[in-house]
């Protein structure tokens, strides 16, 4: 441990972000740039407790006071060895995870917790300016050939992790750019694309093979893969969106948020617009909010990174609504340390400038004479306790229209798109309809595995990685006929 009393000395503090109106006028990312002496003293409030309980609160199991020490003692190079342990881009994860390892901290029992994604993100950066991120090419191939299908965060993660293991990779992306979720679905603002483009150039030096443009089930056929491959890993998204079906949802002017957003990504990278990140064909031409009153329906992560869009946009007004209640200011007696607590959370998208309101239901969509939206018929809710179940109730005389020109769906998604791929390969769907799989391998095809959304639903990047890492490990387990105990047991022997 680097300074037992470090976390009484210091405070939190994280780097300074750009005044909200100089950076909606733009799509570069918020924070400003933090010294590493400043970073030394964030790593120095790691407590070195008993218990480290960040390191169950993090999906990847981040060995988070040891690279703090590393971190507090400069040691960069070593930081960066320990946090990679775990972690296969630990660059994206420091920009855009929230952090539950944070809510798990023991500092932040009483105090606030140790700045665990910031000082993830500085070590990510100084790994690169220093020039310890390097290709590490296997020396040795198994001659076994792997598909993954989906190159977002999880098909990312299992790539890197079974080319190490020395098979042979070949990521499909049906977009025109390898990223996913991480390209076509992150704002700008929150996750500047060069940061992905940097970590690819890394990847193929290490032999990893990237085919974008590609929609596995329609460009190359499901039987295809199967019998050009040893093994394929299904890492696509869940991508379809939970709609809004009440009246006037034909109305011109009602779009899925991911449409919205990945549009915009697409200008950003002066990639042409008219066709979706899924390869679909944009039937109404640009989605832009400029000039008109802009109502996000959901009050996720989505729905604020809607809200950070359309102030770039130049909205006339936005807002915010949600069905749940607000929740409280801070954490809930519900989710006591260290779970993931329910509190009210603002992101840099809310402070550019947004309305926000809870407790409303959306009754109808309502147009003009031309067909397209005009106005949205809210209403007011209560939540009562019926029978051990909280039920909406509307308030009598709430029900009102508002301005809305532009309303965003971002209620988020159901599952992936079975048509298709999954259809043809004929795997079998869980009660959610997600893809059903034990240890990773489907049910209907053990050389079919998957991981990611299409397993889990829709959740996190950072369990996305996660996912991706596990079933590149159970893949490797049936590429070479080891179970997964025997497996563990070898690496047990070789670190000892």
């Amino acid at each position: 441990m680097g300074k037992p009393t470090g976390f009484l000395e210091f405070a939190r503090e994280l780097p300074k972000k750009r005044d909200p109106q100089q950076r909606i006028h733009d799509y570069r990312e918020i924070e400003v740039q933090f010294a590493p002496q400043d970073t030394q003293r964030q790593a120095a409030r790691c407590m070195d407790c008993g218990t480290p309980f960040c390191h169950s609160g993090c999906p990847l199991g981040n060995i988070i006071p040891e690279f703090n020490d590393a971190v507090y003692e400069q040691n960069w190079a070593y930081a960066y060895e320990i946090l990679a342990s775990t972690n296969n881009f630990p660059e994206f994860t420091g920009r855009i995870c929230p952090a539950p390892c944070e809510a798990s901290c023991v500092l932040g029992i009483n105090k606030p917790p140790v700045a665990i994604e910031f000082i993830e993100k500085s070590i990510a950066e100084e790994a690169f300016k220093q020039g310890y991120v390097t290709p590490r090419i296997p020396t040795e191939r198994t001659g076994k050939q792997i598909a993954i299908v989906g190159s977002g965060p999880a098909g990312l993660a299992a790539a890197a992790q079974l080319n190490k293991a020395g098979h042979t990779v070949t990521v499909f992306e049906r977009a025109d750019q390898i990223g996913g979720l991480l390209r076509y679905g992150i704002p700008d603002f929150k996750l500047e694309k060069w940061t992905i483009d940097r970590r690819l150039a890394i990847m193929e030096a290490e032999g990893i093979i990237f085919k974008p443009g590609v929609n596995v089930g329609k460009d190359l056929k499901a039987n295809d893969l199967l019998n050009d491959f040893d093994a394929i890993m299904l890492t696509g998204g869940s991508t379809v969106p939970r709609d809004l079906p009440i009246p006037g949802r034909e109305l011109k002017g009602i779009y899925p948020a991911m449409q919205f957003l990945s549009q915009q990504n697409k200008r950003n990278a002066e990639r042409p617009v008219e066709v979706d990140h899924q390869g679909e064909t944009y039937t109404d031409g640009d989605i832009l909010a400029t000039g008109k009153n802009v109502v996000v329906i959901g009050g996720g992560d989505t729905g604020s990174d809607c809200v950070g869009t359309s102030n770039r946009h130049e909205a006339a007004s936005v807002t915010q609504i949600e069905l749940m209640p607000m929740p409280p200011q801070e954490r809930a007696e519900s989710t006591p340390w260290p779970n993931w607590p329910m509190m009210l959370r603002t992101s840099t998208s809310h402070e550019e400038g947004c309305e926000r309101q809870w407790s409303i239901n959306t009754k109808e969509f309502i147009g003009d004479e031309n067909g397209n939206l005009k106005a949205l018929r809210l209403v007011d809710l209560t939540w009562e306790n019926k029978n051990g179940r909280m039920q909406m109730v509307e308030l009598p005389g709430s029900e009102r229209d508002v301005p809305c020109e532009l309303a965003l769906l971002a209620a988020g998604f159901l599952h992936p798109q079975h048509n298709g791929l999954l259809d043809d390969l004929g795997v079998d769907y869980d009660e959610r309809g997600n893809v059903k799989a034990v240890k990773y391998q489907t049910t209907t095809n053990p050389k079919v595995f998957v991981a990611g959304d299409m397993r889990r639903g829709q959740s996190l990047v950072v369990w996305a990685i996660s996912e991706g890492r596990e079933a590149a490990r159970a893949a490797d387990c049936y590429l070479m006929g080891e179970t997964m105990l025997e497996a563990k047991a070898v690496s047990m022997i070789s670190v000892e």
